[in-house]
């Protein structure tokens, strides 16, 4: 139950994914249902590390009416001089910063949920937030924590996927954004965008283009989860028609 990034040594440390009960036998996995959006304005809290650039793209997407029935809770971070948070403030939006380093995890994040809990949020977005969250975290808001990945999962989990895809002569490239489960990188895959890998690219230049790819991705996950419009299906992300 671990979000999408955090420092190599944590990484590290995470055990293999696990595997799904039923598929290794072939029987068909299970389909969950999901209800469908409700008429209470949706409230999202927003985890970040740095400056934010997905945050503000939700944001953006919020003043836009792209986000129709949404608003930003609260934007939380574990670093006390993050840029996101500035930038939270500026927009009129609580942001707090409860810095993690020196605690134990568990204690970090029973303020983090309780803190999320504390502004009714209903829905985590996990916005370049570079910490492992634990098992606790997730067991508090079950399918509602969203994550970006710069790749096109399962391709090049972990640390920096965008020199990952060049290292390894990848043609496509682009961003995932998924549900946060219980290993890195590896929840239910909600949508994907590709970014074709140019043979001039350096990791900052495939970087930038997949950014912009990941703006339009996280804005369009989050109004396909808030809409309850959708199954699961073992690892799989069905459309469930209105």
């Amino acid at each position: 139950m671990w979000g999408l990034s955090g420092t190599p040594e944590e990484v590290a440390q995470v055990p293999p994914a696990q595997q799904h009960p039923g598929t290794a036998s072939g029987t068909q996995p299970k389909v969950t249902y999901n209800n469908p959006r409700d008429h209470h304005m949706k409230r999202l809290g927003i985890l970040l590390s740095g400056r934010g650039s997905n945050f503000l793209a939700i944001a953006a997407a919020i003043r836009e009416q792209r986000l129709p029935g949404t608003e930003i809770a609260v934007v939380l971070s574990n670093i006390e001089d993050a840029p996101g948070l500035s930038s939270a403030r500026e927009l009129g939006l609580p942001a707090f910063a409860i810095p993690s380093l020196g605690r134990k995890r568990a204690d970090h994040d029973a303020e983090m949920t309780a803190r999320l809990h504390q502004h009714r949020v209903d829905l985590v977005c996990l916005a370049g937030y570079m910490r492992i969250i634990s098992p606790q975290f997730v067991s508090a808001y079950p399918d509602r924590i969203l994550n970006v990945h710069p790749s096109l999962l399962p391709a090049f989990p972990g640390l920096d996927a965008q020199q990952q895809a060049l290292d390894y002569g990848a043609k496509v490239a682009g961003c995932t954004v998924h549900f946060v489960d219980e290993a890195v990188d590896h929840g239910v895959i909600i949508l994907q965008k590709a970014v074709p890998v140019r043979d001039d690219d350096t990791a900052a230049t495939l970087s930038a283009r997949i950014l912009e790819q990941e703006h339009l991705a996280y804005s369009e996950a989050i109004s396909r989860v808030l809409s309850g419009h959708y199954a699961t299906q073992g690892r799989r992300y069905l459309h469930r028609p209105k």
